[in-house]
């Protein structure tokens, strides 16, 4: 067991948005590895969901990150 505890890095005013407990905190205060952010306001960090949704929706459709122009046939 550990006998110091990292602290998180992050600054006053920087917004995030904590995936494991689905909140929005200013700091930080969970671990990067479940966050999102930093974002510059608290408004911006509220809707990091639907921001990380449209972008993979975005990227998903991309003709620059898929190798064929038509889905394969999966007949052939």
């Amino acid at each position: 067991m550990a006998l110091f505890k990292k602290r998180t890095a992050g600054k006053p005013g920087e917004w995030y948005y904590c995936l494991q407990h689905q909140k929005v905190e200013e700091g930080p205060e969970c671990p990067a590895k479940d966050r999102f952010g930093p974002y510059a306001s608290r408004e911006e960090a509220e809707h990091a969901m639907q921001t990380a949704q449209e972008r993979n929706l975005e990227w998903e459709t991309d003709p620059k990150w898929h190798d064929r122009a038509t889905p394969p046939d999966p007949e052939a």
